[in-house]
């Protein structure tokens, strides 16, 4: 070996060495940043009835964080059919400990099987309970009565999200199908449920939210370092 190597190879160490202690001194012994868990939990809105699984709602809200530079992962906690009272069975296997950010989605079954506004206060209650304990953030999305079923279903159903979002310190995103509900281009052919670019729709108008949710979620983080 020539000589002088080995110094070059020893001031380029400690170089490095400097570097790193000019910039807080132990980023070897850092672990790498686990990503952010986000949980999506409602019905087939957001489990993604007749599409594709890239094109369910929590697949399109992970590309369009990861988009923006969030290291996030969401899981798809959505259950075609499911009331706020199934929701309630099975809250503890959706929400695990250890969750970041929840988003809540429920009530349009309950809308169409006429189930008591009360009772879908009371079950939803039970489940930002639940969720509250085992995610650090939570997001309510809300559901909003169609016309045709009614003025009395409307007025009952339309102040149960801002009170349960109020009660829980939950960030509330007042309809979940903003944008989309009603339009035919943006919707299966049953009229009900999002298509692809329903779902895109959706999240676009849920992503303010959610990001500024994150954005809490970032200074508890740099909080505790």
């Amino acid at each position: 070996m020539p000589e002088g190597v080995p110094l070059r190879a020893a001031a380029a160490g400690l170089s490095m060495l400097g570097v790193l202690v000019a910039a807080g001194g132990d980023a070897l012994a850092q672990p790498s940043s686990e990503p952010i868990r986000i949980v999506a939990f409602g019905d087939s809105l957001v489990a993604g009835y007749g599409l594709r699984p890239g094109e369910a709602f929590p697949a399109q809200l992970q590309a369009a964080l990861r988009a923006k530079s969030y290291d996030v992962t969401v899981a798809n906690a959505g259950v075609s059919g499911d009331t706020s009272a199934r929701a309630v069975a099975r809250m503890e296997r959706a929400v695990p400990t250890g969750t970041d950010l929840t988003i809540v989605e429920f009530g349009a079954n309950d809308i169409f099987r006429g189930v008591p506004a009360s009772t879908t206060e009371r079950n939803l209650e039970a489940v930002l309970s639940h969720v509250g304990s085992k995610s650090k953030v939570v997001v309510l999305a809300g559901m909003v009565v169609p016309p045709g079923l009614g003025n009395d279903a409307s007025r009952s159903f339309a102040p149960i999200y801002s009170r349960l979002a109020e009660r829980h310190s939950a960030a509330l995103y007042p309809f979940f199908l903003k944008g989309v509900a009603g339009n035919r281009n943006l919707n299966l052919g049953d009229g009900i449920h999002p298509n692809a670019a329903g779902v895109k729709r959706i999240v676009e108008g849920i992503l303010p939210t959610v990001v500024r949710e994150l954005g809490k979620l970032e200074k508890r983080r740099a909080a505790a370092d």
